[in-house]
């Protein structure tokens, strides 16, 4: 498998990214003409996790299409420029010293400009992913809104569905975007929106970031890049997008206006049903002048490492702001990355990782379930933790249940999001005899160098007679 090199200079664009990928043996080509519809995204899932997908001609458009920039964690740490070990502690980072953008008046992403006849399915290389998905999608788009009062911007990633010529289906969850579109039809306005594909690694993480109402996470990707991200207003409207983006789509989110929109493969690998959803209208579309088109895959690992990082990275500095003694936090890829958390901790006191288990389901509420370990069991490694479980935690003593809680609307197990969460303590008891939780060790294992000790090319039988290498 092609892997990473040393950590570089923090990416700064897409094709910065896609070069560095193709150098490294982890980019795909495919042939040209690969089907829209379901073979993208099949060849795509064949590579997840080991190359990214580069498609020319897709369908027989003109357009080219990329697909798995982000589906490994390591991929995700180079794109920064630090080691996998401080990928979380990078975007703390950046989430808490975000960096005001800076304005161009020029842009890359705006060399060709469409305002007229506006076709989407003409104009962009819109896959189709999952089998019973209602149609070809957007999932890799920034939507980036303005606060209608503060002008503060917001980015988010929401599911795009085309729905017309010069309209997409939106989901919005109870969160900034519906915020910003409540403050909008208060006036008996529309939402004024961008929709921005093809960015770099950082501008899609930072899209993800948990933070409070008018943080612009445009700021947190110019942390992550080092600089101040150049943005530029919008054609037809006052949303300022990244300037070396390689696509907009500009438009508003109508008020009070509803279609039909879903279903659609989502991260838990179940589909997000059909529903009445608001309605995106398309004013402008604006492109490089060879422009590249990302899409996600749902239900993939990029899709899951997006959610998932930023997530991690929030619940570590909100679990060690209230437990000190908590060392790192992972959500696992069984759990999609959203409702299995795995907590390690240096425990101070009994009770102390119920606590933990509490305070974690306050942090976000997508998580279902926890498991907090000791500091000497590889949360990384769902085996180590597995294991904790098997040999450290009694049903009866050491369990937490929660009923009716909410959690994910995109859980098919909840009612509507209604549902239970469960807490596991797989900690050593504070006053347990040493030898009782003494993990086995065979001493020297971990520092033997094999090389320096197995007979390449050895014989097994000419050792049994004693005749040396065959």
């Amino acid at each position: 498998m092609p892997t990473a090199p040393e950590p570089a200079a923090p990416c700064r664009s897409l094709r910065d990214w896609l070069d560095r990928l193709a150098a490294t043996g982890r980019l795909a080509v495919a042939r040209p003409g690969i089907a829209l519809e379901f073979q993208l995204a099949a060849v795509a899932n064949r590579l997840d996790g080991r190359q990214a997908s580069f498609f020319p001609r897709p369908g027989g458009h003109p357009v080219p299409v990329v697909s798995g920039l982000t589906s490994d964690r390591g991929w995700m740490a180079e794109a920064m420029g630090v080691p996998p070990s401080g990928l979380l502690r990078r975007f703390q980072d950046a989430a808490a010293n975000p960096l005001p953008c800076r304005e161009v008046t020029e842009a890359p992403v705006q060399e060709v400009v469409h305002t007229e006849g506006l076709d989407l399915r003409r104009l962009l290389p819109l896959p189709t992913h999952n089998e019973h998905d209602s149609g070809p999608y957007i999932t890799a788009g920034l939507l980036i809104s303005r606060n209608p009062r503060s002008g503060i911007q917001n980015v988010s990633i929401h599911r795009l569905q085309l729905s017309g010529p010069d309209r997409l289906g939106v989901l919005l969850l109870p969160r900034h975007t519906l915020a910003y579109l409540s403050m909008a039809e208060a006036e008996d306005a529309d939402l004024e929106v961008a929709v921005v594909v093809g960015v770099d690694p950082l501008c899609l993480l930072a899209s993800q970031a948990i933070a409070p109402l008018d943080t612009d996470e445009l700021e947190i990707a110019g942390a992550l890049h080092g600089a101040p991200l150049p943005v530029v207003k919008c054609r037809t409207n006052a949303v300022r997008v990244p300037a070396e983006a390689e696509i907009v789509v500009e438009g508003r989110i109508l008020r009070e206006a509803r279609e039909e929109e879903g279903p659609f493969g989502e991260f838990p690998q179940y589909y997000g049903e059909r529903a009445p959803r608001h309605v995106l209208r398309v004013d402008a579309v604006t492109t490089r002048r060879r422009p590249i088109f990302h899409t996600i895959v749902g239900g993939g690992l990029e899709h899951l490492l997006l959610g998932g990082i930023p997530r991690e990275a929030t619940l570590l500095a909100h679990l060690q702001r209230l437990f000190p003694s908590v060392r790192d936090v992972h959500l696992s890829r069984g759990g999609v990355m959203r409702y299995h958390l795995y907590v390690q901790m240096e425990k101070r006191s009994e009770g102390e990782a119920k606590n933990v288990i509490l305070g974690a389901f306050a942090g976000h509420y997508d998580i279902k379930h926890v498991v907090v370990v000791d500091a000497d069991v590889d949360i990384h490694d769902p085996r180590e933790v597995e294991w904790a479980v098997a040999t450290r935690f009694q049903a009866d003593r050491d369990l937490v249940v929660i009923t009716e809680s909410q959690g994910s609307r995109l859980d098919p197990s909840t009612r509507d999001g209604l549902g239970a969460k469960m807490g596991l303590d797989a900690t050593v008891p504070l006053d347990a005899p040493e030898m009782r939780f003494k993990r086995i060790a065979v001493p020297g294992e971990r520092e033997l160098v094999l090389g320096e000790v197995l007979d390449a090319g050895a014989d097994w039988r000419g050792r049994l007679d004693g005749r040396g290498a065959s």
